[in-house]
């Protein structure tokens, strides 16, 4: 999440934010996670939070014995990767006679077919979701928060796709790294 409001780390964890915020004092205190002031401000992980978040991912991912599940599953997930990532571009982007504009979603048959590619993509996807939630439980959290994304996204609200911070494309993003970290690998 980079740097982060204490809203975005209770809705990411499932935590309350009062919770949230005695785990984030706690771990400051223990010099994993600092908190910067302002209106650009908020908390992020230190160089030795990154270290811990890496050994305790790793240590999870071993003791669970899941680490051929979750790489088996993060095999499935890169090919969805690049189709997620066209998927946000036709929302934000259309083609105008032959010219890649922004989309002004003006053309409601347009949006309906791309959030409707949405809705199969997830389909998809919760399969490999599924997987790694079987392996590790906090896997879970990603799954349940794509899946309300999509779900206020079909209700009307579609800046739940990629125009907010608790978008679909967001946590999808955000999915990617925890896999990246749980199994070890940089980009």
């Amino acid at each position: 999440m980079g740097v982060t409001t204490l809203d975005r780390v209770a809705e990411s964890s499932g935590l309350s934010q009062a919770d949230t915020e005695s785990e984030l004092i706690d771990l400051a205190v223990s010099g994993l996670v600092t908190r910067s002031p302002g209106e650009f401000g908020g908390w992020s992980l230190t160089d030795a939070g990154r270290a811990a978040d890496s050994e305790r991912v790793a240590a999870e991912l071993d003791t669970a014995g899941a680490r051929a599940v979750v790489t088996k599953a993060y095999e499935d997930f890169l090919p969805l990767n690049p189709e997620l990532l066209d998927l946000s571009t036709a929302w934000q982007m259309r083609s105008v006679d032959g010219v890649m504009t922004p989309n002004d979603h003006a053309d409601s048959a347009y949006d309906a077919r791309v959030l409707g590619r949405f809705v199969e993509f997830h389909q998809r996807a919760d399969a490999v979701l599924a997987v790694l939630e079987s392996a590790i439980t906090r896997f879970g959290r990603h799954r349940a928060r794509l899946g309300y994304a999509l779900s206020r996204a079909q209700g009307g609200q579609l800046e739940y796709l990629v125009d907010r911070m608790d978008a679909y494309h967001t946590i999808w993003f955000q999915l990617h790294e925890d896999l990246l970290t749980t199994l070890g690998l940089s980009r």
